[in-house]
């Protein structure tokens, strides 16, 4: 079945609408392939769904969510790993009119609590397990803690009493709904961000998305009806636009790698002759050096996400021939931009100003605008960049002098300018702020944490080449620390800290 209202001609589309136009064109072509160890990951059987089988399922879920009373533009909280599932929940929520707020996998009670409760989420969606651990009973006890949630659902079985069964919506008989006209200029998406003014909510229309996914798209020169590998925690504006989007963009087959098994991740880009992989770029160039490109023939275009953007210049060369390798330089939440690399495999300088997609040829559209801020850092700006969301507020001391409203977002990255070439070099993250993988707090609450355990604990983040930082915490007592930040509902990444080093060796 397919929704009853079509986009309208020559509008701005949405992410379904995009969907719809290659639903339209070739419903019996492959559309989605779920990793070859979901088994393992979510206790469920692997899927392969045509443009026809996810439309039939997005359609259901869409006619549940309507069902379920949730209102036009209210927010649908998500917390999944890299499945099909993800990707039907996205696209049901918004043909719902529902804004799909990411909550990445490692948060626990005390980061989804403050999630859903600074985007007012109305329901919430995710999996009963994940790589082992019962998310259906971690979401409950946040969803307990956030008065404005009125519906939970959940995929796979053993849910929690008073979780709808998501599955048997999905496979089960449905009255197609009757859609409302959608708009791209809505919000499609809420992510999250920690600047050094702290946590905050950052929305992004469907316009927003399509834009930094077109600069990703054309900057890699993928080819239409690619078979996308994405092997990206689906948890953040850069990874749903490097993948969701790109896949829409191209009309081809978007294939799904739960992080990280090495071994499995080569597996489907064989199985599935993937010409494309979306991955973050340490691990590329990790994999590519250990000969992932010798045995994968077929792939032509590899695109690296850098969540520390001031890595990129002191990278390895990219060892490929047959395959390139697009930097794509993501700063949070704000936004990124991508670098294709030329034939001797190292960066390209990044220019101040404006800058097309793809950037080497002259013409091209304006996919954003790189600066450097009186500050000494990097600003962006641009039709991706969701400028409001980090516009300064007054000066609480000068109340009556409102703050000045900026055109650009000051991602807080420290850069300069080099005086032989005029290129951009980013020197070092935003001051005050840590990132372990995508999960970004505030230096000063690693102190605060470690402050809970007792005089004798010791809570540091060290430089990591993969994840930017990792955490190692020392405590008279490790099991001890362990339970105590587990009962203040940190995630395992804080946990983990306090391992015991002879056991883990």
């Amino acid at each position: 079945m397919t929704a009853s209202t079509s986009p309208t001609p020559n509008a701005s589309p949405t992410l379904d609408g995009l969907f719809r136009r290659i639903l339209s064109r070739q419903p019996q072509a492959l559309a989605l392939v779920d990793p070859a160890d979901k088994l393992r990951i979510t206790a469920t059987e692997p899927q392969r769904l045509t443009f026809a089988d996810a439309d039939r399922a997005i359609s259901a879920l869409t006619a549940h969510f309507m069902e379920a009373g949730l209102p036009a533009n209210s927010v649908i909280a998500v917390q999944l790993p890299n499945t099909i599932e993800f990707v039907l929940t996205v696209l049901a929520a918004h043909r719902a009119g529902l804004i799909v707020a990411l909550l990445p996998q490692l948060w626990r009670q005390a980061d989804l609590t403050m999630a859903l409760n600074r985007c007012s989420a109305r329901a919430l969606v995710t999996s009963s397990k994940i790589d082992g651990v019962s998310h259906a009973d971690l979401v409950m006890n946040a969803a307990a803690e956030a008065f404005s949630i009125r519906y939970v659902g959940g995929f796979g079985s053993d849910l929690p009493e008073g979780m709808t069964p998501l599955d048997a919506v999905v496979s089960g008989e449905f009255v197609e709904p009757t859609l409302a006209a959608q708009d791209a200029r809505r919000a499609a998406i809420v992510s999250f961000d920690v600047t050094s003014d702290g946590f905050r909510a950052v929305p992004r229309t469907h316009l927003n998305l399509i834009s930094g996914g077109l600069a990703v798209f054309l900057e890699s020169g993928m080819p239409q009806g690619a078979t996308i590998m994405s092997a990206m925690v689906p948890s953040s504006f850069a990874s749903v636009a490097s993948s969701l989007v790109t896949w829409l963009l191209s009309g081809g087959v978007l294939a799904l790698h739960h992080p990280f098994d090495n071994t499995a991740l080569e597996r489907g880009i064989a199985a599935n002759a993937c010409d494309v992989l979306v991955a973050p770029a340490p691990l590329a160039q990790r994999l590519a050096e250990g000969g992932l490109l010798d045995r994968s023939p077929v792939l032509r275009y590899v695109l690296g996400l850098w969540r520390a953007p001031e890595q990129v210049a002191a990278s390895s060369a990219w060892p490929g021939s047959q395959a390139s390798f697009t930097d794509v330089y993501l700063f949070g939440e704000a936004g990124l931009f991508g670098a294709i690399r030329g034939g001797d495999g190292l960066p390209v300088a990044i220019m101040p100003g404006p800058h097309g997609a793809p950037r080497a040829q002259q013409g091209s559209s304006i996919a954003g605008d790189i600066m450097l801020t009186p500050r000494g850092t990097l600003g962006l700006r641009g039709p991706m960049v969701p400028v409001l969301a980090y516009t300064a507020q007054a000066d609480a001391s000068n109340a009556l002098i409102p703050a000045k409203p900026l055109d650009y977002v000051d991602t807080g990255y420290v850069a300069r300018l080099d005086r032989a070439t005029g290129a951009i070099n980013i020197t070092a993250p935003p001051s005050g702020i840590m990132a372990v993988g995508g999960y970004r707090f505030l230096a000063q609450d690693l102190n605060e944490w470690a402050r809970r355990l007792g005089e004798n604990a010791m809570l540091t983040a060290l430089p990591d080449r993969l994840s930017g930082y990792r955490l190692a915490g020392r405590a008279s007592n490790n099991g001890r620390a362990r339970d105590a930040l587990t009962e203040l509902g940190l995630n395992p990444l804080m946990v983990e800290a306090f391992r015991d080093r002879a056991a883990a060796d």
